[in-house]
């Protein structure tokens, strides 16, 4: 046993191979870029922003594991409808499974204990298997013949490999899980290192690979729970799974790469080699950069103000599928400002609409019956919102349309 707990080393990079890296530096650039970006969001347009993401986050999570359903046939499915073909149904399900964990991980609002601990873990497999049709349950080998059947929130009672990865053997996963809360707790490490402990350890729990399967989504789902809870305070309005999803070659090529052992003297002091756990956390920073910098401009105001102005001209030429109808060009100061402030009092709104009040409150209607704004009930504050229509100009390239 104690072999294999060892097997895991190192658990993070050491501190000389850390100072000749490029590590902290990246580590350090994606707190002070998600930091800028919490600064420039209203808490109100941050929660209907993660809202919106949750639906992205599963797509691009379930991609990585071949479940191509796309976010309009996941938005589909939440309204309740559904794809004739079974098989297709059950990966509809499967994508709102992700969305409900998610939704359950920021309900929880766990804090670095709870999230580092074999039952937090094993309560993100529970959730989502539960939350999924029981057909998905079944593992098949690679001639599609079944071999068994997930238990929800289980460890893994045989062994298993995973393409040239031999996973540890099924007997040691409780004290490998248990080592591995234990190293990567971010309590143990300080500034920067906190950030880069987490990369690492989304390797290590792929590594484990400590349930029959599902291993790749709770392990991302584990990570953007730990990214949250160190302090990456705009991550919701962001998310790794989509860089993730967008370079899966380059993904699974570096956590192969990193389950290498020791590659001779110059390659750290552990079983396995440092000089891959290092790349694959620089991949895993590089990710996360590039996701953050994507968000923050699009997000940027002058940038977001450009693309709903550029959204009404499409309505009023009649280039936007599945809304007809023209749209006042006072709306774009409206859902502007609404962006900024994340709700807007009704006074203020008709205010800003610069006409009749009669008027006014027509275009507010139709603001709200086309879901570009919303409201709690009819005296409250009327929110932004990012119905499916305006996705492509509000957020282009963000994720498959259609």
């Amino acid at each position: 046993m104690a072999a294999s707990i060892l097997s895991l080393a190192p658990f993070i990079p050491s501190d000389k191979a850390l100072a000749q890296s490029s590590l902290p530096d990246k580590a350090m650039q994606v707190v002070t870029q998600s930091a800028k970006l919490t600064g420039q969001l209203s808490p109100l347009t941050f929660e209907t922003l993660s809202r919106y993401m949750r639906v992205i986050n599963s797509y691009y999570s379930n991609l990585i594991e071949g479940n191509p359903t796309k976010p309009y046939e996941i938005r589909a499915a939440h309204a309740g409808q559904y794809n004739n073909d079974p098989a297709k149904r059950d990966l509809q399900l499967e994508s709102l499974g992700h969305i409900h964990v998610q939704e359950w991980i920021a309900q929880q609002s766990p804090d670095l204990d709870r999230i580092f601990s074999p039952d937090f873990i094993q309560e993100i497999h529970r959730q989502f298997y539960l939350a999924i049709p029981e057909s998905l349950w079944i593992i098949k080998d690679d001639e599609g013949n079944e071999v068994g059947k997930v238990v929800p929130g289980e460890w893994r009672k045989s062994d298993v490999k995973v393409g040239q990865h031999i996973a540890p053997a099924a007997s040691d996963v409780p004290a490998l899980i248990s080592r591995f809360c234990d190293e990567y707790h971010p309590k143990k490490q300080q500034g920067d290192r906190k950030l880069i402990a987490i990369m690492a350890a989304h390797h290590r729990f792929a590594f484990i690979h400590p349930f029959a399967d599902g291993n790749g989504r709770v392990g991302r789902l584990l990570t953007d729970a730990a990214l949250k809870a160190i302090g990456l305070e705009s991550y919701g309005a962001w998310c790794v799974s989509r860089g993730l999803a967008r370079t899966s070659t380059q993904y699974k090529s570096a956590l192969a790469a990193a389950d290498a052992v020791r590659q001779g003297d110059f390659d750290g002091r552990g079983s396995l080699t440092e000089k891959g756990l290092i790349a694959l956390c620089d991949y895993m920073l590089d990710t996360a950069i590039d996701q953050v910098t994507y968000i923050s401009d699009l997000l940027n105001l002058a940038n977001l103000r450009k693309r709903i102005d550029s959204y009404i001209q499409a309505r009023n030429d009649h280039r936007v599928p599945g809304i007809t109808g023209d749209l006042k060009s006072t709306a774009e100061l409206v859902l502007y400002s609404a962006f900024i402030q994340g709700e807007l009092e009704r006074s203020q709104a008709i205010e800003l609409c610069a006409m009749p009040e009669r008027s006014a409150r027509r275009l507010l209607s139709q603001l709200k019956k086309e879901g570009l704004l919303s409201e709690t009930s009819s005296k409250s504050p009327l929110r932004w919102e990012i119905p499916e229509h305006a996705e492509p100009w509000y957020f282009p390239e963000l994720a498959p349309i259609k």
